[in-house]
């Protein structure tokens, strides 16, 4: 009876074997397509944090570099010494409709790339991206009117406080984890900012009212963008489509604010349009050009929020301004006091924790690999890029699926 029940054994044993390997093959296989593969190892962490902060150095110098463009262009265009026109608000709103055209121009030459598998509906327009747009157009509309009351200097120092805002709305709508690090940080920078501008104000009431309230909207609106990305079943799916979708709200938004603020009458009947069709055109031509350059640069913010967030996006809002600051104190020979420089010296530094900050964030977090070792994303994380759901995303799993999407794009334009 022996035999028999060694046959047996070596039978039950190759089942065993045979079922074990059977569960192996499974188990690799899930690895390969489960979004629970295995975890970043500290290497692979920092090699993904270096390699995204490397691309989004990329477009925080390419949003630099318009800004700046942009911003001399307006100096020219509304100086009293230069072309002196000035009605803001109206060119603002042009350059709304230019993006307009631009954006959709780009979705039907690059359709593969930027153009979205559907757009939204009335009631999802409605509810998502027309307090995007209506917001983004009364932050700059009241930050372009309180410039008509207020200094420079002053309305810096009150706009600081953006960051502040802009730190609130991201927790309220919890896009940033809520850390006291996080806000000690943000509390020097703004401390460093009020430094690096600290000169003579005169306060005005009405034009500080304005500014504040730009502050508020400015955090308002870019914790609303940064929702919308996450909308990419609605069209949100990219910058391109995103501005092809918000600039008709913001223009026509812009149009009605410049209407009631600014005098419509003397606009068309002053010398710019009434000097002769040449002028005319001339005039037409200098106030969309611009566009193309605010195009640009709201791509690239649209770039930095989908890629970073929003918050990281305000600092180097900060960081365009203190090199803009010592740019000036050393081409254009402003004097610095040592006030000014110890404000710029604690907002670099600030900067720079921050940095640290959002370094420490990818490092001490975990995401999963797939079994090709691509980092890939949860269910859940899946359900919040549908706009499903909304779940918050830890730095490094925001850092994954930014490579995941990046990975895709190259895929898209290789083929």
């Amino acid at each position: 009876m022996a035999r028999p029940h060694q046959d047996d054994r070596s039978l039950d044993d190759t089942l065993i074997n045979s079922m074990q390997a059977q569960e192996d093959y499974y188990d690799q296989e899930a690895a390969r397509s489960s979004p629970y593969g295995h975890a970043l190892s500290v290497d692979e962490k920092r090699k993904l944090w270096i390699q995204n902060a490397t691309v989004n150095m990329m477009f925080i110098g390419s949003w630099f570099f318009f800004a700046i463009l942009l911003s001399m262009y307006n100096k020219w265009m509304f100086s009293d010494s230069h072309f002196n026109f000035p009605y803001p608000l109206f060119v603002t709103s042009l350059h709304m409709v230019v993006q307009f055209l631009l954006a959709g121009l780009v979705l039907n030459v690059w359709p593969h790339k930027f153009k979205p598998e559907r757009y939204p509906t009335m009631e999802e327009y409605g509810k998502k991206a027309f307090p995007t747009g209506a917001t983004t157009s009364l932050d700059i509309g009241f930050s372009n009117l309180s410039l008509k009351t207020v200094t420079l200097s002053f309305y810096t120092m009150v706009k600081s406080s953006s960051l502040i805002f802009v730190l609130l709305f991201a927790f309220l709508f919890h896009l940033e984890r809520f850390s006291w690090r996080l806000i000690g940080v943000i509390l020097l920078i703004c401390s460093g900012v009020l430094l690096m501008v600290a000169t003579e104000t005169h306060f005005v009431l009405g034009g500080f009212i304005l500014v504040i309230s730009a502050s508020a909207l400015g955090g308002l609106r870019w914790a609303l963008t940064q929702t919308l990305f996450q909308s990419k079943k609605m069209g949100f799916s990219n910058p391109a489509s995103t501005i092809f979708l918000l600039s008709p709200v913001m223009a026509v938004t812009l149009i009605v604010l410049s209407f009631f603020v600014e005098s419509w009458s003397s606009l068309f009947g002053s010398e710019f349009f009434t000097s002769g069709l040449t002028r005319t055109i001339q005039t037409i031509l200098l106030l969309l050009a611009p566009g193309l350059l605010a195009f640009c640069m709201v791509l690239s913010e649209f770039y930095i929020i989908q890629r970073a967030g929003m918050v990281p996006m305000s600092i180097a809002g900060i960081a365009k301004e203190v090199a803009t600051i010592s740019i000036s104190a050393w081409f254009f020979g402003d004097e610095l006091t040592p006030l000014n420089i110890t404000g710029v010296a604690i907002t670099i530094c600030g900067i720079c924790l921050f940095t640290y900050h959002k370094y420490l964030k990818s490092i001490q977090s975990s995401v999963p690999l797939d079994g090709h070792g691509n980092p890939i994303l949860s269910e859940e994380e899946a359900a919040l890029h549908s706009g499903d759901d909304f779940v918050e995303l830890d730095e490094t799993s925001r850092l994954a699926s930014q490579s995941r999407d990046d990975l895709e794009i190259h895929q898209i334009v290789s083929h």
